[in-house]
């Protein structure tokens, strides 16, 4: 979750610097920007792919302990699968915080130019 936070704050710092020059309409070089875009969807992508990763480590890890043969009561392995999907869910969010504000971006700068 820790890494996951780290990718959402660099997203918004990236969000702050690519936003003030299309804000103040100081725009010199348009291709710098579009790759600068760019990069907030991949760190998107990024953080969605490494919330995926955490949820089948946290499985991984719970398969592994019922194949040692404990027992295990359903609601304890529902809460075990309720608790892996947290990263996913985050990672999902994080996704989405990117490509909206990538959108948002992307049309403003349509827009100026």
């Amino acid at each position: 979750m820790g890494m996951l936070s780290i990718v959402l704050l660099v997203i918004l710092i990236l969000t702050v610097v690519i936003s003030v020059p299309i804000i103040t309409n100081k725009v010199d070089d348009n291709n710098n920007l579009n790759e600068r875009l760019g990069y907030i969807k991949s760190l998107g992508l990024f953080g969605l792919v490494m919330g995926m990763l955490g949820q089948f480590i946290g499985l991984f890890a719970a398969f592994q302990i019922i194949e040692t043969g404990m027992e295990i009561s359903p609601a304890l392995l529902a809460a075990g699968v309720r608790v892996s999907s947290i990263t996913s869910i985050y990672g999902m969010i994080i996704f989405l915080v990117a490509y909206l504000i990538w959108f948002i971006l992307k049309t403003l700068m349509a827009r100026k130019l």
